[in-house]
């Protein structure tokens, strides 16, 4: 069984081109993720899997662009593997024609574990949750996390992570989707740097984002330090590495593999020769 939530669109959600913000579908996660636990789990400790729950890792594919609209996007979201103390979701969001064609613009795997918040520390899943998650299961292959880059530094990749109070949660945790828009910055930040733009014609789109969270970030007055940096470049594409540190602590990473684009035709377009000679330098 497959939970389906209908997740109403903002104006807000779009970016410069007019679509949804690569950043604004890991909202639509969470919403459609908390709806599911609120529905389905215990009725008894029905906020326990809602709210106390912490995402330990995010695997984003953007298939296709969403525009704005008036009628909800759908989300499907499910399970696909059950431990003692973790479990992984699996989304689609997507929108049906008439006919019923489905038009998928992202498909998505997020692992989880159970939280106590007072005490900072994982819990294992009850039997009663175990039950309730189960009606919900379709195994599949498990997440298996990459291997952690070296950290690389490089002219411009280093930016300030200042956490607004707005970012964090009841817990005083940075909540998950924050994360994708600190990495968001830092790559910006990186891209344009010392002129490093793709050129007259042609932008960069989101593939790919997986985020591994390890330690929480918390409210407070100094920054932290986010690294960005490339570590391939292909024919048409670019992959970020990102790390999130408090000192030598790494706190979160990501890897992001952008696409250039041809922004009339809408296709992928060879990485400019000045932008891959300022990369492979």
């Amino acid at each position: 069984m497959r939970h389906l939530y209908r997740c109403p669109l903002r104006w807000a959600d779009l970016d410069l081109l007019g679509h949804v913000n690569n950043v604004t579908y890991v909202d639509y996660l969470q919403e459609a993720r908390v709806d599911m636990f609120r529905t389905h789990a215990p009725d008894s400790r029905s906020e326990d899997l809602a709210e106390g729950v912490v995402v330990v890792r995010h695997e984003v594919t953007y298939v296709s662009s969403l525009t704005f609209s008036s009628e909800p996007v759908s989300v499907e979201c499910w399970v696909t593997e059950l431990r003692a103390a973790s479990f992984t979701m699996a989304y689609e969001i997507f929108a049906e024609d008439g006919d019923g064609e489905r038009r998928v613009f992202l498909r998505a795997r997020t692992v989880l574990t159970p939280y106590v918040f007072a005490t900072e520390r994982p819990r294992r899943l009850n039997e009663a949750e175990k039950e309730s998650l189960t009606r919900l299961l379709e195994p599949d292959e498990p997440v298996r996390p990459t291997p952690a880059p070296e950290v690389v530094e490089v002219p411009g990749g280093d930016y300030a992570v200042h956490v607004r109070f707005s970012d964090v949660d009841v817990y005083g945790h940075v909540n998950n989707v924050k994360y994708f828009e600190y990495f968001q910055e830092a790559r910006i930040q990186l891209m344009t740097a010392q002129g490093r733009e793709l050129g007259e014609g042609l932008h960069l789109v989101v593939a790919q984002t997986d985020v591994d969270y390890r330690r929480p970030i918390l409210f407070r007055a100094d920054p932290y330090d986010c690294r960005t940096w490339v570590s391939r470049i292909g024919s048409t594409s670019l992959v970020f590495e990102s790390v999130v540190r408090d000192g030598d602590e790494i706190l979160a990473r990501a890897r992001v593999v952008g696409v250039c684009m041809d922004s009339e035709t809408g296709r992928p377009a060879p990485v400019p020769e000045g932008l891959r000679a300022l990369v492979s330098a």
